[in-house]
């Protein structure tokens, strides 16, 4: 039967390799000389050993590696599980002459195949890995092609070891296959091995493997024990023989497992074994040892992890990252591959803010986020098997079925056709995916029922926070970012806001080592649209993101489903396929998309009194609790309200009777709307009373810190209310609340546990004496949190305080914050507030400009301020449209300002003789400045003009440039360099538009 199944097989490839090798490696008393490699397919009956020709018998596959063929398949074929990298053989020299020891047999033998990459030659291997898709495929597509390479393996002095057997696969394929194609024999480096279904387990061994790659170090990675087929386990055992080094990732279910066992026994004797125990301690495996109901296998393959002390890792639920680095440093050393760690982003702490040591409750909706994102625990491991979803293709390794892929029905199982890369006409690989059976494929529910009664999907990567506004939504995402953070890469914070949100996005270039930037001007090659510039820097932030790799990705009050500046969906940022990413959202929205949402109740009453209690944790008689209880009562259990109390009753001497009688008597707020309000915060407002007294109480604490008013204090919180919802240095606060005009007292003294309250002040050391102080206070009161931001002193005010003072001070605050932001605004660390205060100066879209600066503030804030920020904006974040958009605004408000100055010379031409003499020095127009803003207005077309130029519009940039050219020669003159360089500019838009 042997030999007909090898003639058939030989009438289809005619150079294939034989069906199997048996590996006899020398004792340390053999004389050197050349091994004898006996076939097994033309063995005679004793030519193996008995154990393992019963091995060979009694499997169906014929081979002692593989598993029946009801485990569920996940073929080693495709990624996450192989990355070749394209190594080119040297071509063999005559290839038909035959062997010099030809073995009797029905059939000439091939050539043998010889072994590199291990510690030991002693075993030869064809190491075949193709790649997954375009992106894990080799930079040469030429070289795609299978080639077996011949040498003479040498004996090993070694004393005498185990003796294993990995068969030469027999592949078949579609159409011949060319000498050079066994060019990917040898790709991998290191072999990682893992046995279950937990899934937390394959999505560490993804992540080891995709940090390992970014390494320069190829990987396979297999669960052998869900093989179903002859040929997937061949590949596998010639990647074992070939690779430098073995992780095997060892769990309860491993030692149960004689595929793991194996693998373990094998690396071991090589001495090149590196073991990571994930969620299972080396004391619980050596432990075993003890016992008697083991078998030699297992004995032999815990004695192997035992040698292997030197190098093992320990993962448990708090150090995956570290471990992944660690087993990533280690390999880099031993293979002498140089760093390529990613370079940390300045100023840039992962989670923007220090967790919050009084967060309380919570449990339940932690463990439900937990469950839908992390899946069963390891109790659970075998209720269900882990289903192949067809997602996305992204990064550089992807799930098993992909949109590359084609998969067809048949026989009850799936087929996947999978390229060998590229356009390339190879062969394909074919491969079943087999129906799981037995236990593991009992059908189970894809949706459980969570604690707040909604049903969700138990593979779900995306849950979506939902509440009111100060219900705690974000509490509980910084809390569950700062818990699981070691399970991911990275925790990458981006607030939801609708004006900023593109722009949030895409800073993540920078802390994820990306370059975003747009095209430089080109005088050769296709020039791209600024659209598709856009697109290509928001899908390489994309692609990086949701690959396998795994990120934690918190998009936090998100405001709308479709971004602000082009209407894109919010689908356009999330796939469906996210990779190893998992996404929380936290949103006032009551739907998101398609997205699980989970409804945020209050918190339980206990864990709302714990709260109000404060940071001191004061123990309060029965009556002043009854207090506690209203005030819970009156916010209806708002985590942001009874935070405020329980701020103020730990920074103040004051007992919580005291404090609710002071709060009450604060008289309400009128209620005249604004213009500049929102509808939302406007009803927010009026549905909850209490809490904007409660505000307005910690406002007049402020002011009457120590006995006196602190004017910076106060005025840092109402200038804070108009900056982008972001954190802010306190140096820029300060210098924003310096331009503030005088606050009046406006406030009656109330009864006298209001002046007892403001008397206690002083000894609590709420006395600021500086920026950082004031800030400080503002953290103290639960006004505002501290970021973790570097340098100095940074804070990030609660949207419901800024919503507050934006209702308590107007207008007069928003033209400060302006003032601040031109003084101190660094592109660089204060984007979004810059942004923020070009809304407030001119508007956007319908939106009307807030702020009414004078000529001269104007000429200045565009200068400093507006077109750096254009150009940044630009140029590093390939935000083109948006860049244009401020530099058109800028230059119509300029001609607003010219057009005032030439209503202003009319007048006075116009006017009586009488009017002309009474006019004063300051009512006349300047000149000096008339000069700047044309001036001004003529670089900001030039600038306008150039980027014009980047993106193929030169009859709009060349139109805007001999503008530019005539007021510059109006008022330089023709040579002046200025004029000059505007020429310069128009001859290549000229140019470029006749070579178009």
């Amino acid at each position: 039967m042997a030999m007909d199944e090898e003639g058939s097989l030989a009438g289809k490839l005619p150079l294939e390799p034989p069906s199997g090798l048996t590996i006899k490696i020398s004792t340390s008393g053999s004389k050197t000389g050349k091994n004898i490699l006996t076939p097994l397919g033309y063995s005679n009956s004793d030519s193996a050993s008995p154990n393992l020709k019963n091995s060979i018998e009694s499997s169906t596959c014929n081979s002692p590696l593989v598993s029946p063929p009801s485990s569920a398949f996940v073929s080693a074929l495709q990624s996450p599980y192989i990355s070749p990298r394209a190594i080119t053989p040297k071509p063999q020299e005559n290839p038909a002459t035959p062997p010099e020891n030809p073995i009797p047999g029905s059939h000439s033998t091939p050539p043998f195949s010889s072994y590199r990459g291990s510690l030991s030659d002693d075993i030869p291997s064809s190491s075949y890995t193709p790649p997954s898709d375009q992106y894990e495929y080799s930079d040469d597509l030429t070289e795609a092609k299978l080639k077996y390479v011949t040498c003479v393996p040498v004996p090993d002095p070694a004393p005498p070891r185990i003796s294993f057997s990995f068969p030469v696969p027999r592949i078949s394929f579609k159409g011949p296959v060319s000498p050079a194609s066994n060019a990917k024999l040898r790709s991998c480096d290191v072999y990682i091995g893992y046995h279950g279904q937990n899934p937390n387990l394959m999505r560490f061994c993804k992540w080891l493997k995709s940090e390992l790659e970014l390494q320069g170090i190829v990987c396979f990675v297999a669960d052998r024990a869900k093989y179903s087929n002859t040929q997937s386990h061949e590949i596998a055992d010639r990647v074992i023989c070939s690779v430098t080094y073995g992780i095997v990732v060892v769990t309860n279910s491993s030692i149960l497992n004689h595929l793991s066992l194996e693998e373990i026994r094998f690396f071991a004797q090589k001495k090149n074994l590196i073991p990571i125990f994930f969620s299972s301690g080396p004391a619980e495996i050596t432990g075993l040892l003890n016992g008697n109901s083991i078998d030699k296998e297992c004995r032999e393959a815990i004695d192997g992890l035992v040698k292997s002390n030197e190098l093992k890792l320990e993962v448990n639920e708090g150090n995956w990252r570290s471990c992944v680095a660690k087993a990533t440093g280690i390999l880099r050393t031993k293979l002498g591959r140089k760093s390529v760690a990613e370079k940390a982003a300045e100023g840039f702490e992962e989670i923007p803010f220090p967790r919050n040591k009084c967060f309380v409750g919570r449990e339940k909706e932690i463990m439900e986020i937990e469950t839908a994102l992390f899946g069963c625990t390891d109790g659970c491991e075998q209720d269900y098997a882990m289903p192949i979803v067809k997602g996305e293709t992204r990064g550089q390794s992807e799930g098993l079925a992909d949109e590359e892929s084609e998969t067809f029905s048949s026989r009850g199982g799936r087929f996947i056709n999978l390229e060998l890369g590229g356009k390339c006409k190879e062969p394909t690989l074919e491969a079943w995916v087999e129906p799981v059976t037995g236990r593991n494929s009992m059908k189970r529910s894809k949706y459980k029922k969570s604690k707040s009664g909604n049903y969700k999907t138990l593979d779900s990567s995306v849950f979506c926070i939902n509440g009111v506004s100060g219900i705690g939504k974000t509490e509980l995402a910084l809390e569950f970012a700062h818990r699981y953070s070691q399970r991911y890469k990275m925790v990458l914070w981006v607030g939801g806001e609708a004006r900023y949100f593109r722009q949030n996005i895409l800073n993540l270039s920078h802390n994820l080592g990306l370059d975003v930037s747009a095209d430089a001007e080109k005088e050769r090659g296709r020039i791209r649209s600024f659209k598709e510039q856009e697109n290509e820097a928001f899908e390489r932030v994309k692609r990086e993101l949701f690959r396998d790799m795994p990120y934690l990705l918190i998009i936090d009050n998100l405001d709308t489903e479709r971004e602000w500046w082009e209407g894109k969906d919010l689908h356009d940022l999330i796939p469906r396929n996210t990779g190893g990413t998992h996404v929380i959202i936290t949103t006032r929205l009551s739907r998101a998309m398609n997205f699980d949402i989970m409804q945020l109740p209050p918190l339980e009453l206990p864990d709302a009194m714990v709260l109000m209690t404060g940071k001191r944790k004061r123990d309060y008689p029965t009556e002043e609790l009854e207090f506690l209880h209203k005030f819970d009562e009156k916010l209806g259990r708002l985590s942001f309200g009874l935070w405020l109390v329980g701020s103020l009753l730990s920074e103040l001497a004051i007992s919580p009777s005291a404090l609710f009688e002071a709060v009450n008597q604060v008289p309400l707020e009128d209620g005249s709307t604004y213009s500049y309000m929102s509808m939302s915060d406007e009803q927010y407002c009026k549905n909850n009373h209490f809490l904007m007294k409660l505000l307005h109480f910690s406002f007049i604490v402020l002011q009457q810190t120590n006995g006196r008013k602190n004017l910076l204090a106060s005025r840092m919180l109402l200038v804070g209310a108009w900056f982008a919802p972001a954190p802010i240095s306190a140096t820029l606060l300060a210098a924003a609340a310096k331009n503030m005009p005088a606050i009046g007292n406006g406030f009656r003294k109330w009864t006298e546990c209001v002046s007892l309250a403001f008397s206690c002040c002083s000894g609590c050391g709420l006395a600021p004496q500086s920026e950082e102080d004031s800030a400080t206070l503002l953290v103290k009161l639960g006004l505002a949190r501290r970021a973790n931001r570097q340098p100095g002193c940074w804070i990030q005010f609660h949207p419901i305080t800024q919503v507050f003072a934006r209702r308590k001070e107007g207008l007069s605050a928003a033209k400060a914050t302006v003032q601040g932001v031109r003084k101190v605004g660094n592109p660089s660390m204060n984007s979004h507030h810059l942004w923020a205060s070009a809304f407030l100066v001119f508007g956007f879209k319908s939106k009307p400009p807030l702020v009414q600066l004078k000529a001269i503030d104007m000429v200045l804030y565009i200068k400093k301020t507006a077109v750096p920020l254009a150009i940044r904006a630009f140029t590093t974040f390939s935000m083109c449209n948006s860049a244009l958009e401020l530099l058109k605004v800028c230059t119509n408000v300029l001609e607003e300002v010219e057009k005032s100055f030439v209503s202003q010379i009319q007048d006075w031409c116009h006017g009586s003789l009488c009017w002309k003499r009474n006019i004063h020095g300051h009512q006349r127009v300047d000149e000096y400045l008339w000069q700047d803003v044309t001036l001004l207005k003529a670089s900001l077309l030039e600038t306008r003009a150039k980027l014009l130029l980047r993106g193929g519009h030169f009859d709009g940039g060349e139109e805007l440039c001999r503008t530019c050219i005539s007021i510059r020669t109006v008022m330089l003159g023709h040579n002046h360099a200025q004029t000059l360089a505007a020429q310069e500019t128009l001859a290549k838009l000229v140019r470029m538009r006749s070579k178009g």
